[in-house]
């Protein structure tokens, strides 16, 4: 029997390893660990509960005004000496592009140990945007000895590179997760939810929005709430609904420049909330990785707002537009979408180019193989 850890984070890889994690422990052919190192506590723990995971080891590493250089260092440490020194592992599982996913990979490769990187091969070309994650996926490709490629695009960026082994497509596990969360959600009684968002007037067209980024830190957020401010004075039959995301710089420019009656400034939403109210929706505005590859198997449209994303297939397949922090590209694609019923069905028709909610039964049976040989 093989033993395996999943090793993650925060709130997006929680997200998409859950499913991944369930199919593995389904089976009696790998005994399985999971790590988590809490870059985000609570945002990760309300996916952990809502998926039911258990935790082997918690390392909860997070502590205020932490810079990356102090993060990466305690990562690589803690991970090593909590975790990877405490037991023999076969595989370790990354997923994406964050601190952990760099560290992790740094402590398992230091010892020798197999590394399985899931969402292999996004790359935007500028290590600087996204910062740092651009760079924390690069090198952690370097040493991956599994690569799990969402799309074919994915791949071919790796080849690129040089990395042709071991290399395989297999959709995106946020799909997986995207469907196997509604299903959970379906148990219960909408008026839940309803009833706790009464705030907000669902007969009117949900606008979604998100932002997060640092890239979008400051004078680009501002241009985003004048943008935002200008949709809301013009569609009085719309409702727009922002999620404000609790970093400093994004809650004091909403807070001080959305204000209006048909913006709806609320918490931040749980893994089941935020997939419930994009379903609602009518289109999305975000800056969410996580969220590009959703809206399309809700057959929701999504404006972009990044001047570069490494989620291209969405943008070629049709499912979105990049609009940056522009003023006028947000107004004018938002305006177009709610006055267009055309050009709204151009997006909403869209296949999934981020997969059909198979990829954790493929990645399963990858590594089964790879047991086998």
């Amino acid at each position: 029997m093989k033993k395996i850890l999943f090793l993650f984070g925060t709130r997006p890889e929680a997200i998409k390893m859950s499913p991944l994690i369930k199919t593995f422990k389904n089976d009696t052919l790998f005994d399985v660990r999971v790590a988590v190192t809490a870059q985000h506590r609570e945002m990760l723990d309300q996916v952990i509960n809502f998926f039911e995971i258990s935790v082997d080891y918690d390392l909860d590493v997070m502590k205020p005004n932490q810079s990356l250089h102090q993060l990466t260092s305690v990562l690589i440490n803690k991970i090593t000496e909590d975790v990877l020194e405490k037991e023999h592992f076969d595989y370790v599982f990354v997923q994406g592009d964050t601190t952990t996913v760099l560290a992790g990979s740094l402590a398992a490769f230091y010892k020798k140990i197999k590394i399985i990187h899931v969402e292999a091969g996004l790359r935007s070309d500028d290590l600087y945007s996204p910062f740092p994650e651009e760079m924390n996926r690069v090198l952690t490709s370097k040493i991956s000895d599994i690569h799990l490629c969402p799309t074919e695009q994915s791949k071919k960026n790796l080849e690129k590179e040089g990395i042709t082994k071991n290399t395989f497509v297999v959709g995106n596990t946020v799909i997986d997760a995207l469907y196997l969360g509604l299903d959970i959600i379906k148990t219960k009684n909408e008026n839940v939810f309803f009833e706790k968002f009464s705030n907000i007037d669902f007969n009117k067209k949900i606008i979604l929005i998100t932002c997060h980024r640092r890239e979008n830190f400051g004078e680009p957020f501002e241009e985003i709430c004048k943008a935002i401010l200008e949709i809301a004075n013009k569609n009085k039959d719309v409702e727009i609904v922002f999620p404000v995301h609790l970093n400093p710089n994004i809650q004091k420019n909403a807070h001080n420049l959305l204000i209006a009656k048909n913006i709806k400034l609320i918490d931040p939403l749980d893994y089941p909330d935020l997939i419930w109210m994009m379903d609602k929706s009518y289109f999305i505005l975000t800056d969410s990785g996580g969220i590009q590859e959703e809206a399309p198997s809700l057959g929701k449209p999504v404006l972009v707002m990044r001047n570069v994303t490494e989620r291209m297939e969405g943008i070629e397949a049709g499912n979105a537009i990049l609009v940056g922090s522009d003023f006028n590209k947000i107004t004018k694609n938002a305006q177009k979408l709610l006055d267009d019923t055309t050009f709204y069905n151009n997006f909403s028709k869209v296949s999934n180019p981020y997969g059909d909610g198979n990829a954790s039964t493929k990645i399963y049976e990858i590594l089964s193989k790879f047991i086998e040989v």
